[in-house]
């Protein structure tokens, strides 16, 4: 079972496409100005199995993919890998991270993760380098990764 803060069953702010978006709870970063600091907390939320968000996926013919927000999905490897197994390929996946992808990788567990991502937008919020003018992101220091050209090619290759 995923431990979940929250579901957006439409957005077009958090990927590209139409995106069913699930705010997964617990978070280690606690960065400074974070919009959604309810998610920080291991102890909170509700759960919710992969079978249940497929079946509410398939309600919208609509949805291009799926898009992992937080608190931190990397911290629910095990119980987030049974649904992207699921989904994968017929829905993409984007999936923010407070984390960065050089971290990531070097994760063994974490990175079983990046195996069924698609693109990954990477690194804390940091309040003194926010930019509204980003897409997709709130601080400049956030990249939007291709993961899987990342993989191949072993290094990071931007969207």
């Amino acid at each position: 079972m995923i431990r979940f803060a929250g579901i957006e069953e439409e957005s077009t702010v958090d990927g590209e496409g139409i995106r069913f978006v699930l705010f997964c709870q617990g978070c280690p970063h606690h960065c400074k100005g974070c919009h959604n600091p309810s998610t920080w907390s291991y102890d909170k939320g509700d759960f919710i199995s992969p079978e249940e968000i497929l079946y509410k996926m398939k309600q919208n013919e609509l949805l291009d993919g799926i898009t992992l927000s937080g608190g931190e999905p990397f911290e629910q490897v095990d119980e987030l890998l049974p649904l992207l197994k699921l989904i994968t390929p017929k829905y993409n996946v984007w999936s923010y991270s407070g984390y960065i992808y050089e971290d990531l990788i070097r994760d063994t567990n974490k990175k079983k993760l990046l195996q069924y991502i698609d693109y990954l937008i990477d690194g804390p919020y940091i309040e003194d380098l926010r930019d509204l003018t980003l897409q997709f992101r709130g601080s400049s220091n956030q990249r939007i990764i291709n993961v899987q050209e990342s993989l191949k090619q072993n290094k990071v290759i931007l969207k």
